[in-house]
């Protein structure tokens, strides 16, 4: 069944946001490493507009030429300014609250959209599938949201670029690891990684008891986790390799609320490593902190008590609901 509004609706008005930013940075002459970081937006936003249209060797090549760009430091971001102080403190007073409507509008076209869209047609066909319908109500909020924005601002279009680009630059190559790092995942699952780690982990630990089996899975997803620098890498791997064999085969646990607290568990191991840069290392740079692992040590605590709940309510709620 086909729907008026897909991800692919989406994931192109991204792509090309992302690419109109790579031809501003080209057509900056002030710009430093100009020509690197422009290829590399280029890229990017090409692969996302172009995903499901060209060869994947393409997006592949694509990949590989973004990260050469990034391992060569062609892609840096320039001193960005803090523009005229007095005249953004006008605009705020004349705006007042209303600055925060299309913040506001976000999540509530997320939510009330997660719940209906699925269930209104048009012509006999639905708005957007089922299974679609909350990330599509997420990138129709953030849509609407650009445009009451320009209608309270007045601000040009070409603002957005340059205001959303500007966040995207400090963030620079990091912004494409989680989908790296779930990509290598997929690919430890299908090279038969998770067999392996199920047959190291029955030859050490005592998995006949199930919470072994619980901390086992937990345990190896916060450091896989740390390991890879995305949670979403490691699932694969240790949901193939421990979750699924020991803790739903061989004792009849939920997998859903496995997989779920598994997840869970995972990020702590995000809250720990410097491999999730985006979330460890670029908050360092946007709040020009001390020292690169300084969001990592304030963390810590929050990570050690998250982990040790989700062990306990994983060992009281799977094996019985």
């Amino acid at each position: 069944m086909s729907s008026w509004l897909t991800l692919e609706h989406f994931f192109m008005v991204a792509g090309a946001f992302v690419f109109a930013l790579g031809l501003r940075i080209a057509f900056n002459a002030q710009y430093p490493r100009r020509w690197g970081s422009a290829a590399f937006w280029l890229l990017l936003g090409g692969c996302i507009v172009t995903g499901k249209l060209v060869p994947p060797e393409v997006i592949g090549y694509a990949v590989l030429l973004m990260t050469v760009l990034a391992a060569t430091k062609q892609v840096e971001p320039p001193e960005f300014g803090h523009g005229d102080t007095a005249e953004l403190a006008r605009r705020a007073g004349e705006l007042k609250n209303k600055l925060l409507w299309p913040v506001l509008l976000v999540p509530a076209v997320a939510v009330i959209g997660g719940f209906s869209l699925a269930k209104i047609r048009v012509a006999g066909a639905p708005l957007a599938l089922a299974g679609q319908a909350s990330q599509i109500s997420l990138g129709l909020g953030c849509v609407l949201a650009l445009g009451l924005a320009f209608r309270l601002t007045r601000a040009r279009p070409v603002a957005a670029v340059d205001e959303g680009g500007r966040l995207l630059q400090l963030i620079s190559w990091t912004l494409i690891l989680p989908q790296m790092l779930a990509a290598l995942g997929g690919i430890f699952a299908k090279a038969g990684v998770g067999e392996e780690v199920a047959k190291i982990v029955a030859a050490l630990l005592p998995v006949q008891h199930p919470l072994v089996a619980v901390v086992a899975y937990c345990a190896g997803m916060a450091i896989f986790t740390m390991m890879m620098g995305n949670a979403f890498a490691a699932f694969p791997v240790l949901t193939l390799g421990v979750g699924i064999p020991f803790i739903v085969q061989m004792h009849g646990g939920n997998p859903a609320l496995m997989g779920a607290i598994g997840m869970l568990s995972g990020y702590c191991g995000t809250l720990l490593t410097p491999m999730a840069a985006n979330f460890n290392l670029v908050p360092v740079r946007l709040l020009e902190l001390r020292g690169d692992m300084t969001v990592i040590r304030a963390q810590v605590p929050f990570a050690a008590a998250i982990w040790i709940f989700n062990v306990v309510v994983m060992s009281l709620c799977v094996y019985r609901f």
